[in-house]
């Protein structure tokens, strides 16, 4: 720092002042300190600078995956607007529970950070106590926790309003297809299969356990078997909402190899919009996980500047229903395929 003061003609608190960005220093001044910072290769230890400013210019983000749609998303809104910040984005990968109990055990963050950004994760009492006393922010994002700061979609909503659109199309026999995963790590099935539930409720439909039905991301043969409980009832769905679009786009493989026709015969939804919706021309409920990671990066920034203001701690974000050729009105009873399974 003294050679930089020392080449740019300035003292060294000044170059301090202008380092850290602060308004006192004027345009003229803060030009040639940065050019001299230039000329010597000259970077601001950011350890040095927190033993002054008490921050570490860190914001952290735990995740259970970097593989999903959803995450690489959200983190490439996230990452640019912390950087415009001055701060480094630091990850924390926890794709398993051996991992997750050392993480907690250990709280790497702690000290590491200036807030803490938690991606779809069904936490303990005692996991939520001990984030709680990491002595900094900690947001939840794509999850709402009662009483902390959160952004997330209203999930519940999305799959009322992508039922209603199968309910207003004529369907009156709609399947869930939900997706399980690793315990643990929430995805929002829950919330997605609740607001199919209400849907149905509202509009006077029995509730029909035999139409819900369970597979994982990426699983053929698991959604072939959920497929094949399905077309064997006795009054098999014309509709199948399924919980994630990856799956939709599984149930639209298997349709189509056993030759039932998309949406003639049965309509398919899907959640989310990921890219691969748009390729498939799959009908789906719309979820923006960009403007979630943007919004979730301003209110972790917000909330290091100021932790006793006064922000908006939940950030609802709104989803719609997009339709495309995957759903079609309900066909009339004489048009109904030939799916009925034998007497049970």
């Amino acid at each position: 720092m003294a050679d930089v003061a020392e080449r740019a003609g300035v003292s060294t608190s000044t170059v301090s002042r202008t380092l850290r960005g602060l308004s006192t220093v004027s345009l003229e001044v803060r030009a040639r300190v940065e050019e001299a910072a230039r000329e010597l290769n000259f970077a601001v230890s950011r350890q040095a600078a927190s033993l002054v400013t008490g921050r570490t210019g860190t914001v952290a983000v735990l995740v259970p995956t970097l593989d999903a749609w959803f995450m690489g998303a959200a983190l490439s809104s996230l990452a640019p607007l912390v950087r415009a910040a001055g701060m480094e984005l630091n990850v924390y990968l926890i794709p398993d529970l051996a991992e997750r109990t050392s993480f907690f055990e250990r709280l790497p963050a702690r000290r590491n950070a200036d807030a803490l950004l938690v991606f779809s994760f069904d936490l303990t009492d005692e996991e939520t106590a001990r984030l709680d006393n990491l002595g900094m922010p900690v947001i939840y994002v794509s999850q709402h926790v009662e009483g902390r700061p959160s952004v997330y979609v209203d999930d519940v909503a999305g799959a009322l309003h992508g039922t209603r659109h199968l309910l207003n199309l004529g369907h009156r026999r709609i399947a869930f297809v939900q997706t399980v995963g690793a315990s643990g790590f929430s995805f929002s099935s829950n919330e997605r299969l609740l607001g199919y539930q209400q849907a149905l409720a509202e509009a006077g439909i029995p509730l029909d356990d035999d139409l819900v039905a369970a597979t994982r991301v990426g699983d053929k043969r698991g959604t072939a078997e959920a497929l094949g409980k399905l077309l064997s009832l006795r009054e098999p769905p014309t509709a199948i909402f399924a919980e994630q679009d990856e799956v939709a786009v599984a149930v639209l493989s298997t349709l189509r190899r056993t030759q039932i026709a998309v949406p003639e015969r049965i309509s398919v939804l899907g959640f989310d919009d990921q890219p691969l919706a748009d390729w498939f021309d799959l009908s789906t409920v719309a979820q923006s996980p960009s403007d979630i990671g943007r919004e979730a990066g301003e209110l972790a920034l917000k909330l290091i500047d100021d932790s006793d203001a006064e922000h908006e701690r939940h950030v609802v974000l709104p989803t719609h229903v997009i339709p495309r050729t995957t759903t079609a009105p309900a066909p009339r009873p004489q048009e109904e395929p030939e799916l009925r399974g034998e007497p049970g």
